[in-house]
């Protein structure tokens, strides 16, 4: 299992867009992925999942992946949450 903090970089954090990106992406792996703000915790690949979270820019939040490719998909995910989500 891997677990990675970061924090949202675009301004407005993972609103409809972004968060659609955000598990396309997480569905390009086989492992089993999470997203964590605060207490709660949502599964990287569901977009009403994310969406509950409320992440906006500048919240921290914790990347969970378990799997045979978890490691690239931290990496990834990572990745695209650094770039603002090219907004």
């Amino acid at each position: 299992m891997i677990v990675k903090d970061i924090t949202v970089q675009n301004q407005v954090g993972l609103h409809a867009r972004p968060a659609t990106f955000f598990i396309q992406k997480a569905n390009e792996f086989r492992s089993s992925i999470w997203v964590e703000k605060d207490e709660r915790r949502a599964n990287a690949k569901s977009l009403l999942g994310v969406l509950s979270l409320g992440i906006t820019g500048g919240t921290d939040i914790r990347i969970i992946a378990d799997g045979q490719d978890e490691n690239d998909a931290v990496e990834a995910l990572e990745k695209l949450v650094d770039s603002g989500f090219a907004e």
